[in-house]
């Protein structure tokens, strides 16, 4: 139909995939040192009938599971035979992380500062330059799956780009319980998709190594929400059960000293101006100082750190 985006046969690492067809494949990165070869897992689904083309990925930090468990469910269920577009399913960007429970590779730089990456550059680099010559033309559309850095731990949460309307709209229908715009950094993958018109959202959940149930259930059904969205599966494949809620303003709010941190409050959570949301204690049980909401908001983060130095971010607050 004119005017309608055609379907098409999809080309990565020198294997295509017809419409109709879905096959798992290797992208070539590089070797370890016992010269062991490392390959990126590509699994493409591609519909017969026209539709969008669409990333979804996780592992871009290698100690980041949730969004690892939230794609291996989908696909144990075979959720993304789609009838209508394409999917390409990337559990695991960063192999390299994933092996050294790291969230770089192992040379310490972070694939998601590495974009679009360089052929002769660094391991980041050249796996950033592969993804991007291989795999990014070829997408309309991309979810990009995280999980709170270090000890922090994220209260499921949408970010995308304030001057991309097209990602606000799908931040909004994934249905986590908050979405809000996100500054674009530079050398992130989302920047790179950005610089290319493709659309993407961020989904943040969970603690870094821990899986966390709800990060994953609200992931699955955020997926199922996008794609029905798209017209890729059936109406009535996700649901949302309740509203996403806009947040058009975050803040981190920081340790006032160093010492013992004792979380008063619960992640997700609405907190009023001047509420303590918790303790900033010595270890000798002589001072503490109380850590206070400094506006109106919900909590979408609490570091889990039990000990902090002075300045250290312990919750991010939204409003």
């Amino acid at each position: 139909m004119e005017g309608e985006i055609e379907n098409k046969t999809i080309a990565i690492s020198g294997e295509t995939i017809a419409p109709g067809e879905q096959k798992l494949v290797q992208l070539n990165i590089a070797r370890l040192p016992t010269g062991t070869l490392i390959d990126i897992p590509v699994h493409v689904f591609n519909g017969k009938k026209p539709g969008p083309t669409v990333l979804i990925q996780a592992g871009l930090h290698g100690d980041e599971i949730n969004g690892v468990e939230t794609l291996r469910r989908l696909l144990q269920d075979d959720f993304f035979t789609v009838k209508r577009g394409a999917v390409v399913v990337v559990p695991i960007l960063n192999i390299f992380g994933f092996i050294h429970f790291s969230r770089d590779v192992p040379d310490g730089k972070d694939v998601n500062r590495s974009f679009p990456g360089s052929r002769n550059g660094s391991l980041a680099s050249r796996i950033a330059h592969t993804y991007t010559e291989q795999i990014l033309p070829q997408v309309d559309y991309g979810i990009d799956l995280h999980t709170g850095g270090s000890q922090r731990h994220n209260h499921p949460q949408v970010r995308y780009t304030t001057d991309d309307l097209k990602s606000k709209e799908l931040a909004e229908v994934f249905g986590a319980p908050f979405y809000f715009a996100s500054r674009l950094i530079t050398g992130s993958f989302r920047k790179a998709m950005f610089k290319m018109g493709v659309p993407t959202m961020v989904y943040e959940a969970g603690e870094s190594m821990r899986f966390d149930e709800n990060a994953i259930a609200t992931g699955v059904k955020g997926i199922q929400n996008v794609l029905t969205h798209l017209g890729m599966l059936p109406k009535g494949t996700g649901t949302t059960s309740t509203p996403s809620i806009h947040l058009d303003q975050t803040r981190w709010v920081r340790a006032p000293r160093a010492g013992m941190f004792i979380p008063q409050v619960k992640n997700g959570q609405k907190v009023e101006k001047g509420q303590i949301m918790g303790l900033v204690a010595d270890t000798y049980a002589k001072k503490n100082k109380k850590v206070k909401a400094a506006f109106e908001g919900h909590v979408l983060c609490v570091n889990h750190q039990a000990v902090v130095n002075q300045g250290d971010a312990l919750f991010h607050l939204g409003r």
